[in-house]
């Protein structure tokens, strides 16, 4: 038995959900989002809640089952309150700048690094070092944040790159004489 999926997900005050053809769609304050539903879990709108059970006593029925509770409250978390992941970048001439719908970065490459940011996210940069991502969906945010990431993981002689906010780089000894 899932202890995840038994909980039901409370839907807050001014948010709105309704399943339709297949589909959950959640709306709220910072906008909507919707996903696709699995035949093999029931999804009920009862009042305040959303429930989700295995239709089947299926093995994968039951896996399913937490994940897609889980899924569901990222769904209503996301037009309540939103996500956002914060990337701190060090070394030595780097730095980041958002312009409009472009990040630009600058990385110790030959050239900078312009990423477009995707619809539904919005990236500041408070300071040279520090970048924000954020947005309604869980998955883009941390997708985004991510790719951002890849062009300079941080590297464990002297911890240059980009990490993640509370991200811990194991730190290794250089050479000796």
């Amino acid at each position: 038995m899932s202890r995840i999926g038994k909980r039901a997900v409370a839907i807050p005050a001014g948010v709105t959900a309704t399943i339709n053809e297949g589909k959950l769609t959640v709306k709220g304050p910072k906008g909507e989002l919707s996903m696709g539903l699995s035949d093999l879990i029931d999804y009920k709108v009862e009042g305040e809640e959303i429930s989700i059970n295995p239709a089947n006593d299926t093995k994968q029925a039951r896996s399913f089952w937490g994940m897609q509770r889980t899924l569901v409250a990222n769904l209503v978390e996301g037009v309540t309150d939103g996500f956002s992941k914060t990337l701190e970048i060090s070394g030595v001439g780097y730095r980041a700048k958002a312009q409009g719908k472009t990040l630009n970065l600058q990385l110790g490459f030959s050239h900078d690094v312009n990423l477009p940011v995707p619809d539904g996210l919005e990236v500041k940069t408070p300071d040279q070092t520090t970048v924000e991502v954020s947005g309604s969906d869980k998955q883009a945010v941390g997708q985004f944040a991510a790719e951002i990431r890849r062009w300079r993981k941080p590297e464990p002689y002297k911890g240059k790159g980009i990490k993640y906010r509370g991200e811990y780089v194991f730190r290794k000894e250089g050479k000796k004489k």
